[in-house]
């Protein structure tokens, strides 16, 4: 899926949030802003991602913030790809894992040297 492709399931999954799924979603994305703690960037992917839930749609701007490191996009996959797998809420795991998509267009590809 190219990044587009990405965007699109984004905007898709944040649209599809119910009202309990967004406030799910504020609640993982509050305790991930917690748990990064001063990783300006990881903090600030999290606000803009609790934007977008909180509006119902990611208004166009999807891309992770260019200063995120590879240390910084794997943490944060790791933190959504726990989402996606336990998360009961289907809403809430398939916004997850639009998420991680997302974040996957990010990291070098194998052929990257």
């Amino acid at each position: 899926m190219s990044e587009d492709h990405h965007s699109v399931y984004l905007e898709r999954a944040v649209a599809a949030l119910t009202p309990a799924g967004r406030a799910r979603v504020d609640e993982l994305l509050e305790q991930l802003a917690a748990a990064v703690g001063d990783r300006e960037q990881l903090v600030g992917f999290a606000l803009a991602r609790k934007a977008e839930a909180d509006r119902g749609s990611t208004g166009g701007a999807t891309a992770p913030p260019a200063g995120l490191t590879e240390q910084d996009v794997n943490a944060l996959l790791g933190g959504f790809i726990r989402i996606r797998d336990e998360e009961p809420r289907d809403d809430v795991a398939d916004w997850a894992n639009a998420v991680v998509a997302l974040l996957e267009d990010v990291l070098p590809g194998p052929d990257a040297a």
